[in-house]
């Protein structure tokens, strides 16, 4: 199951950039428990399956889960023999811009022990630096 959109307003934007704190999705909405992302960096449509796999093998199909991000922004890259020129590469895979401060995933329905190891374990398959924050 690998995240892509549906459709797109335009095939082939502009490279994103990641630049100040995130203004929006930065706070817990669904769950009791969540993953938060210290700095910031694209996280592509591949570790973000890498990371929800992660967690659904440790609890062992239990709990819910929210994924908070999604990967919409195409990046292109160019064949390995392409010459200088000859436009912009095809769309290679997909990335969500993180900024720090996003909760990238959120879980509820198990204990705060469980979901530490498993956000813990997510946070590794995820190339930002992650804290685990409970719901006040």
């Amino acid at each position: 199951m690998s995240l892509a959109p549906k459709k797109l307003k335009m095939r082939k934007p502009h490279r994103p950039n990641v630049k100040g704190v995130a203004a929006r999705n930065n706070t817990i909405a669904f769950g009791a428990f969540a993953l938060k992302a210290t700095t910031g960096a694209w996280v592509s449509a591949a570790q973000i399956e890498s990371a929800r796999r992660v967690i659904t093998k440790f609890l062992k199909r239990g709990g819910k889960i929210w994924i908070r991000i999604f990967p919409h922004r195409p990046i292109t890259q160019k064949g390995t023999q392409a010459t200088m020129g000859g436009g912009k590469g095809v769309p290679e895979y997909y990335v969500a811009i993180v900024k720090p401060g996003t909760i990238i995933f959120e879980m509820d329905g198990i204990s705060e022990a469980e979901a530490k190891e498993a956000m813990k374990l997510a946070g590794y398959k995820l190339p930002v630096k992650t804290k685990f924050i409970v719901k006040d």
